[in-house]
């Protein structure tokens, strides 16, 4: 489902923004609209071993179990595996171009100290954030289930995707923190599609070879339209 823009949620913010959309997500009641999916792993799989799920679940209890996030797990059997969120924007400037910044809170258990099966947990799994035009989606090639969108590899950044950080707790044992992650030191640049539409897409690149069970508690996306580009 796309969202309508809303008024009220509009505010100018400087001389090259015109229009700014506010969208705070924090899955107390729905998903709002946010879709889970998964990319980057054989079709010989086994799926059940993949453990791929998402849900609006609560949070742990050392988290706050009377909150609810947007619960996302799989099981890396190989070198990689994507794990994202999208969500569809509609009512925008056809072919507009717009800014769009992230800030994350994310429900995270592992450190980056330990060592496995292509590196530490939270330091070899990557937070990554962007937009397109295009709907992100998951496509059978080969005999291998692939992203639609640039989101490079691992700890490089793509086209549509760029690293916000890794999905480190920032603590010496493993054990769920809430940590934030953004871009706002370097707005993602959209253009929208012809109409109107941009999608949000959020994931985590993963080289480490293991479960990863992650929550994200709090969503908040600003997108502004440029003047003049």
């Amino acid at each position: 489902m796309g969202l309508a823009l809303i008024p009220g949620l509009y505010s100018c913010n400087n001389d090259d923004l015109d229009a700014t959309i506010m969208l705070d997500s924090r899955f107390e009641i729905t998903l709002e609209n946010w879709e889970g999916g998964f990319a980057e792993y054989s079709a010989a799989t086994d799926s059940a071993s993949l453990e791929l799920a998402y849900s609006r679940a609560r949070l742990p209890a050392v988290l706050d179990s009377t909150k609810y996030g947007f619960k996302i797990q799989s099981h890396n059997r190989s070198d990689d595996m994507f794990m994202y969120l999208k969500r569809k924007v509609s009512g925008l400037t056809p072919n507009g171009n717009y800014s769009v910044v992230f800030n994350i809170d994310l429900g995270t258990p592992y450190t980056d100290k330990g060592i496995g099966a292509g590196g530490s947990q939270g330091g070899a799994t990557y937070l990554k954030a962007g937009a397109s035009g295009k709907e992100p989606v998951t496509t059978l090639s080969g005999g291998f289930y692939k992203f639609n969108l640039d989101k490079g590899n691992q700890s490089q950044g793509g086209k549509e995707l760029n690293v916000l950080g890794n999905i480190s707790n920032g603590m010496e044992t493993d054990g769920y923190k809430l940590v934030n992650r953004s871009n706002g030191s370097e707005p993602f640049l959209v253009t929208a599609n012809d109409k109107g539409e941009i999608w949000l897409c959020i994931g985590t690149d993963s080289g480490f070879e293991g479960l990863t069970v992650l929550y994200y508690d709090r969503i908040q996306t600003t997108i502004s339209e440029r003047k003049g580009n």
